[in-house]
């Protein structure tokens, strides 16, 4: 068992996209564990953009590194109920180690046919927050057309996941390279697909996508998302906001207010922002609702892999700059 740890830590403030020389990765002995301490080799992080945000406002550190929903496997514990060798979820991330206690602790349901990573993906966090938007917020029905920004994002890709096997009617996402934009409909099961980068503006390329309206747009954007989404939305429609990544590179200077805000009034629509940790008693329902479609090859894990707890901060950057299909994870293997 190895004696020192290795962590990222931030190492100054971000202004605007967050750069390798915003961190430091530094190491140390593994303390001697408490009476209930147990230790922990991860094996595979997450990285999310929602740490762009925690950069800005700080307080994202936690054990040895930063926070952020990890993947390991128990070395050594003096908590009984948690043996050696069983796999783990926790939230001490960014670190080779974590030295947690059973309560930092969760078992996740590992199942022959489903990767372990999708616990930090589609089965993790990720998923649980499209999930919820679809169906706690949004309550999407059968039939209904969906607008997803950020659709080649882990929480994108996982919404147009679930909303197939729920059902939905047409699926239309937004993302930033023709590229991308072709593998949504190609692979993932758009309808159709916008490079929000193009000439033509959104607002525009949405109307001709969804000439006859959509029932729900899932919002991890803002900005002019949210506007070309209200433009278009039928009357009833809702709104499922979790993030607004358009503005995470610079929070001090958040976008205007849509110019059409005032018709969610008009059209009677319905918007409501959420946040996953408030939802986390519908966990094991998504679960068992998902992981069967998972066996079964019709969800599939849409994933971007980077090996090398050294890559870590290389994936972020990548991740926030819309270099991953699906969810970014970083994995440990091969590494003391």
């Amino acid at each position: 068992m190895t004696a020192t740890y290795q962590a990222i830590r931030q190492a100054r403030r971000p202004q605007g996209r967050p750069t390798a020389a915003d961190f430091e990765f530094v190491s140390g002995p593994i303390p001697e564990l408490p009476p209930d301490g147990i230790l922990v080799q991860n094996l595979a992080l997450s990285v999310d953009p929602y740490m762009r945000e925690a950069m800005h406002w700080g307080g994202w550190e936690k054990g040895f590194g930063l926070e952020g929903r990890a993947l390991g496997r128990v070395l050594a514990s003096k908590d009984p109920e948690i043996t050696e060798g069983t796999v783990v979820f926790h939230r001490h991330s960014w670190a080779t180690h974590a030295v947690v206690t059973k309560a930092d602790l969760r078992v996740p349901p590992v199942t022959d046919g489903v990767p372990l990573t999708a616990f930090l993906g589609i089965l993790g966090g990720t998923g649980l927050t499209a999930y919820v938007g679809l169906k706690r917020i949004a309550k999407l029905q059968p039939g209904e057309d969906l607008f997803i920004s950020a659709a080649g994002g882990g929480v994108g890709t996982a919404a147009a996941r679930i909303a197939r096997v729920m059902g939905a009617g047409r699926l239309i996402g937004s993302t930033g390279s023709p590229a991308k934009a072709k593998h949504l409909v190609e692979h993932v099961g758009f309808d159709a697909a916008i490079d929000y980068r193009a000439a033509t503006p959104l607002v525009d390329q949405l109307g001709a996508a969804a000439p006859d309206g959509i029932d729900v747009y899932f919002d991890n954007v803002g900005g002019t998302h949210l506007e070309a989404a209200i433009s278009v939305l039928r009357h009833h429609g809702r709104i499922a906001w979790c993030g607004a990544v358009s503005q995470y590179d610079d929070l001090e200077n958040p976008p205007a207010a849509p110019a059409n805000l005032y018709d969610i009034v008009g059209n009677a629509l319905r918007l409501e922002g959420f946040l996953v940790r408030d939802h986390l008693d519908a966990r094991e329902e998504f679960e068992d609702f998902l992981i069967p479609h998972i066996v079964s090859g019709a969800v599939p894990v849409d994933e971007t892999v980077v090996h090398g707890f050294g890559r870590t901060v290389e994936a972020f950057i990548s991740m926030l700059g819309g270099g991953n299909v699906g969810k970014m994870v970083v994995t440990l293997e091969d590494e003391d």
